[in-house]
């Protein structure tokens, strides 16, 4: 492989979750670009020179001379996949957040921040570190429901409200950019695109909408649905969207013109979670059916349907990579199943009220549970031990999440309080 002059590597940076290199270089016209090498299947037993062989083969912006850089920096993302976490998290810091419940809460990329949401119609910005709030974001008329920052960058926040809005403020000095009106009723779950140039809604009308950040417009309604959509996610690159909806239906959405892609059918219930895989080909659903079912994007056919749990499925989500998913059920249980196969690794059993939120952490050797039983428990992956309660909380919990780099874990209850846990 020639390295094309029109092209001039600057310099390699890593991503660790999941495995990648990332190219930096110039084009002739003085631009800047990036472009991801994905390395989805790294493992410690990878055999690194064929894997370095290739990439130079296939990468023309990678030159023989580059290959020891490159294989430095593969043992280093290998160097992360070994690192195992013995270490029991501790309670860091308990802080009442809101005076009335919250609803959710959600980190930016480092950590270093994270927000909350609460019926009495703010959201909080809180330091991590110290717990100090940071700011309160005031000016909903009804419940803040939905939060999120637009990651990775994490100088914006939506909030999405049953006043049936969505304002998107600046997370640094709590100024408000803009009020996006347009749904007819409460807004009940939202994301940025992957960019940050795009925020999708999804509301109680039964429609999703995709407004322009800068400008503050509308730029596509996304019609179709005959029920609420309750969850809606990006994949990797923006240009689809996945929605969720009481009318038992998936639908993947073309962000560029607002088209339907795919409807999937097949749930015999109301839909609780949706997300895509890293590599945006296939997707899952959860269901109030029992269900979980993984699609083929493309085709828009079912690949998988997971059974085993006894009641409703409440949470559903992937790891970094795709290469397993997990499903949280009201039976009390979390599943963990091989994507490709769609067998069923191991059962997390222990908790004693139904299991509303799930995640893996970002290495994804460890799972996150957080239950009505009022505990949170940290899950292994690969034999399904109960590794750790985390304990304290006075009510159910109904949100939970790991910061990206995997030491931190912040727990939102209907006590009123979130707790911050560091290992």
């Amino acid at each position: 492989a020639s390295s094309s002059p029109a092209m001039k590597l600057r310099r390699f940076l890593l991503r660790y979750y999941p495995p990648g290199i990332i190219l930096e270089y110039d084009l002739k016209n003085g631009s800047r670009e990036m472009k991801e090498i994905d390395l989805l299947h790294l493992t410690v037993d990878t055999d690194v020179e064929v894997l370095v062989n290739q990439i130079v083969f296939e990468e023309p912006l990678i030159s023989e001379k580059k290959k020891p850089q490159l294989r430095r920096l593969i043992y280093k993302l290998i160097e992360k996949l070994e690192s195992k976490e013995a270490n029991d998290f501790y309670l860091f810091k308990i802080l009442r957040a809101h005076i009335l419940p919250l609803t959710n809460c959600a980190f930016n990329k480092s950590g270093d921040k994270f927000i909350t949401g609460s019926y009495d119609r703010t959201c909080k910005v809180w330091n991590t570190i110290t717990g100090d709030e940071l700011l309160t974001l005031e000016g909903h008329r009804n419940v803040v429901y939905a939060i999120a920052f637009n990651n990775p960058f994490g100088d914006k926040i939506i909030t999405g409200s049953f006043d049936k809005t969505c304002k998107l403020w600046n997370s640094d000095n709590g100024d408000l950019y803009h009020t996006y009106r347009g749904h007819a009723t409460e807004i009940v779950c939202l994301s940025f695109n992957p960019m940050g140039t795009t925020i999708a809604t999804g509301s109680m009308d039964n429609t999703a909408r995709l407004w322009d950040v800068e400008t503050g417009e509308c730029v596509h309604t996304l019609l179709g649905h005959t029920a609420e959509i309750v969850s809606l996610n990006f994949d990797t690159h923006g240009s689809r969207i996945i929605t969720g909806s009481f009318d038992h239906t998936i639908k993947i959405w073309d962000t560029r013109n607002g088209r339907v892609a795919h409807t999937l059918s097949g749930h015999h219930g109301e839909i609780s979670s949706t997300q895509f895989n890293y590599s945006s080909d296939l997707c899952i659903s959860g269901s109030i059916d029992r269900t979980c079912k993984i699609w083929d994007v493309a085709s828009g056919q079912c690949v998988h349907t997971l059974r085993g749990h006894n009641d409703e499925i409440l949470d559903v989500s992937f790891n970094s990579t795709g290469s397993k998913l997990v499903t949280a059920s009201a039976d009390g249980t979390s599943r963990v199943f091989n994507t490709m196969t769609g067998a069923c690794q191991s059962i997390l059993i222990g908790h004693e009220g139904e299991i509303s939120k799930v995640a893996f952490n970002p290495p994804g050797t460890r799972i996150l549970t957080a239950s009505s039983d009022k505990t949170a428990r940290i899950w292994d992956v690969d034999t399904g031990d109960c590794l750790q309660i985390l304990e304290g909380h006075t009510d159910e919990i109904f949100s939970c999440a790991f910061n990206y780099h995997g030491d931190t874990i912040i727990t939102g209850s209907k006590d009123n309080t979130c707790r911050i846990w560091k290992n």
